[in-house]
């Protein structure tokens, strides 16, 4: 990888708590991208919106190129030329679960309606972790799972606060404290330590080889594959750290519990961003907030008095409480399109970080007053390496699983596969 280094006042004011990130220097990364050598990679990252939308705010009433944007949708005015609003993409929901758990558990499941989980729900390996599984083969991490979750009571299972699994019975957990994601990331001595733990519990385990059968000899060759995975992780970590280290990057020093909602939901962007454009990983995820959750939420800025965002969607016959509602969710397409400025605010080889991203906003819920999973809310930003059509309603045909669009972007993320979950084939008339 080639970067130049930036002036760390620069950098702060993107990492810290302030909402916009100034004009970055762009980082020459080397990968494989729409087949062309040198090229800057390909990335995707999900921007996961809980308890559903308004319907009638939602949705534009024109489709094709150039579409008038919805009042919910008008904050992404100034990036519309490279955004495509997705509509009649569905899941089928497996009745007799919770709507709720079962949304954002299952929003980027792998898993088809019938091939259900212990707990009840269609989950297998998530779309996130598909694609993680090919791109991690050239990052420090295979993947990055942040969630904006204020609460520290934890009154609602794990269904409820992540959307990234490796498998039906393994969540990718998702990370609360930037400060905890920062040092995860971008930490050298953390990693060293680690390091250190692996040889000696390495040698420990060589040491037992003797003294085992057959079977167990086989269980510890596949616990030090897993080993040698990791040190070769922190390898790569390693690596890229002498052109990180140059870029004098500062944590986050705010706790996350004082942040603001648009302040911390920037502020793990910021994040996820920095880890996508050094290439420490190609996949990220980030919820705005958990599902369902009824403890009292503060908007500030937007509201005056904490909200509940769960029981006001089982109310929306009351205008207020929908025109509330709209308002929230403006809030969450502002907070999107901040991000999608600041990625295509970072020169890339002959564009920006955003024009090799797949940045997707979505929910796992249409309508949070039905718990429906038809038309679920889907917006894309970026063409993927200049491979996805923009500036674009693409309406599909009633009943197209969104499992379509998780097996296409598969495919533009190099994942060599004919069909995930229920998919019918490739999103028609989502590519360029």
């Amino acid at each position: 990888m080639t970067r130049r280094p930036l002036d760390r006042r620069t950098f702060l004011r993107g990492c810290g708590a302030s909402l916009a990130l100034p004009l970055l220097d762009g980082m020459q990364t080397q990968g494989v991208a729409a087949g062309k050598e040198n090229s800057p990679p390909t990335r995707a990252a999900f921007f996961y919106i809980p308890n559903g939308v308004v319907q009638s705010t939602w949705h534009p009433t024109e489709t094709g190129h150039n579409f008038k944007l919805s009042p919910t949708l008008e904050p992404l005015a100034p990036v519309r030329e490279k955004i495509t609003l997705l509509s009649k993409l569905d899941r089928i929901k497996v009745v007799g679960t919770d709507g709720h758990a079962q949304a954002s558990t299952c929003w980027l499941s792998s898993a088809a309606p019938d091939e259900l989980s212990p707990a009840g729900y269609p989950l297998k390996t998530t779309i996130d972790q598909i694609i993680a599984a090919e791109t991690g083969k050239h990052t420090a991490f295979r993947s990055l799972e942040l969630s904006c979750n204020p609460y520290e009571d934890n009154k609602e299972s794990v269904y409820f606060d992540n959307i990234s699994w490796y498998g039906h019975g393994h969540v990718a957990r998702s990370l609360r404290d930037p400060r905890a994601v920062f040092d995860r990331m971008f930490t050298v001595k953390n990693h060293q330590a680690y390091a250190s733990v692996l040889d000696l519990v390495k040698d420990d385990a060589k040491s037992l080889n003797h003294q085992l059968g057959q079977l167990d000899k086989q269980k510890l060759d596949e616990y030090l594959y897993s080993v040698r995975t990791v040190e070769q992780q922190i390898q790569r970590v390693q690596k890229r750290h002498t052109e990180i280290d140059k870029m004098n990057l500062q944590p986050p020093t705010q706790p996350w519990q004082a942040m603001t909602r648009d302040e911390f939901i920037q502020v793990m962007g910021d994040l996820m961003i920095l880890a996508l454009r050094t290439d420490m990983t190609r996949v990220a995820t980030l919820m705005t907030a958990p599902e369902r959750w009824g403890t009292p939420l503060k908007v500030d800025g937007v509201f005056d008095s904490p909200i509940q965002h769960h029981g006001w969607t089982h109310n929306q016959g009351n205008e207020k409480v929908r025109k509330d509602l709209e308002r929230l969710d403006r809030f969450h397409v502002e907070q999107y399109a901040q991000l999608v400025a600041k990625m295509d605010a970072i020169p890339e080889g002959e564009g920006t970080l955003l024009d090799n991203m797949i940045f997707t906003l979505g929910g796992g819920l249409s309508s949070g007053a039905l718990h429906i999973y038809t038309d679920l809310p889907t917006v894309i930003a970026g063409s993927g390496g200049g491979r996805i059509a923009m500036n674009q309603q693409l309406k599909s045909t009633e009943g197209t699983p969104i499992a379509n669009l998780w097996l296409s972007m598969a495919q533009l993320m190099g994942v060599k596969r004919d069909r995930i979950a229920d998919s019918t084939g490739e999103l028609q008339g989502l590519l360029a």
